[in-house]
C-alpha cells in the first residue's frame, strides 16, 4: 500500500510538471523524462528520484500495453547512482522491546489487541500492512503449532510459524475478544468510543501507527519509533542470536538478502574497549 501511494504521487507530480510546460502525452519523449529527472535530482534525495523514475516507467509500460502510446519514453532514462548498505529505520534493543510489551495494560481487550499486534510484527518480521489485513482464519493450527498467513504486497500470501510468545499473545487476545468463530472477519479490530469494546471493522495501517505512537510514548521510549521498527528489531535480534541472513530473508519474505541486510544492526554497537584502542 505504501509503495502504491508513493508511485501515485510520483506519477501525479510528473504529469503536473508536464502540464505546467504544456507538454502533451504524445509529446513526452526520453529527453523530456530525462529533463524532469535531472531537475528532480537537484531537489530530492537519490532514492526518491529513482522511485519517481520507476513509477513513470511503470505508467508508460501500462500505456504501451494498452496501446495508448507506441513506446515507453522512460525506458532508456537513467536515474542517479545510489546504493545503501544500512537502513535508517530505528531499532529497539531486546530490553526496550520487552519494556514496551510489558508496559501495555492488558486488562482491557484493546490492550491485549495492541500487544498481540506488536508481538506479531516483532516475532514474524511482518509489515504492518500485512498484519492489519489478517483475518481471524489467518492464524491457524498446523500440526502441533499455530501459523500466521500474512497478506503481502501484490496480493501474495506468506506463511510462517507463530513464535510461542506471539502465539500466547494472540490466544489471549482472541479468547478475550470472543472472535475465534469469526473466521472471515478482521483479526485486529478497531474499538468503540470510551467503552473500548471492539467493532467488526479492521484496524487501518494509519490507526495501527497512531496506536504504536501512543504506546511508545507511554513506555517512555524514543518518539522516532515506527511500525517498521518492529520488523527491523525482530531481524536484528534473530541475527544477533545466531540466525542466518538467508533464513531471515525467508521469514521476512524478502526476495534478496541485500534487503534483509538493511535491517541488520548487529554491528552498530561500539564497545568502550574498541574506543580505548585509540592510544595517543
Amino acid at each position: 500500500m505504501n509503495t502504491r501511494l508513493s508511485y501515485a504521487r510520483a506519477v501525479g507530480s510528473f504529469l503536473a510538471w508536464c502540464d505546467e510546460r504544456r507538454i502533451s502525452l504524445q509529446q513526452i519523449e526520453p529527453m523530456i523524462v530525462a529533463a524532469y529527472v535531472e531537475e528532480l535530482t537537484q531537489e530530492r534525495a537519490p532514492q526518491t528520484v529513482k522511485q519517481n523514475l520507476a513509477a513513470i516507467r511503470m505508467l508508460f509500460d501500462w500505456m504501451v500495453i494498452g496501446q495508448i502510446v507506441p513506446f515507453n519514453p522512460a525506458a532508456s532514462v537513467r536515474g542517479p547512482r545510489y546504493s545503501i548498505k544500512k537502513g535508517k529505520t530505528p531499532v529497539l534493543s531486546a530490553e526496550d522491546t520487552r519494556r514496551l510489551l510489558d508496559s501495555i495494560d492488558t486488562s482491557p481487550v484493546v490492550g491485549l489487541r495492541d500487544r498481540a499486534l506488536i508481538g506479531t510484527m516483532v516475532y514474524s518480521f511482518a509489515r504492518v500492512s500485512a498484519v492489519v489485513n489478517m483475518k481471524v482464519k489467518d492464524y491457524y493450527p498446523n500440526g502441533k503449532r499455530y501459523w500466521l498467513r500474512l497478506h503481502e504486497k501484490g496480493g501474495k500470501f506468506h506463511e510462517v510459524p507463530a513464535h510461542h510468545t506471539a502465539e500466547q499473545y494472540l490466544d489471549e487476545y482472541i479468547d478475550a475478544a470472543g472472535i475465534a468463530d469469526d473466521t472471515k472477519k478482521p483479526l485486529f479490530r478497531t474499538s468503540r468510543g470510551r467503552s473500548r469494546e471492539l467493532t467488526e471493522r479492521g484496524l487501518s495501517r494509519v490507526e495501527a501507527y497512531l496506536m504504536i505512537k501512543r504506546r511508545v510514548e507511554a513506555a517512555g521510549l524514543p518518539n522516532n519509533i515506527s511500525c517498521h521498527t518492529f520488523r527491523a528489531t525482530g531481524i536484528t535480534e534473530y541475527l544477533r542470536n545466531g540466525g542466518t541472513v538467508e533464513k531471515a530473508a525467508q521469514i521476512a519474505a524478502h526476495e534478496s538478502t541485500r534487503t534483509t541486510q538493511l535491517y541488520n544492526r548487529t554491528g552498530d554497537e561500539l564497545t568502550l574497549d574498541e574506543i580505548e584502542r585509540i592510544m595517543i
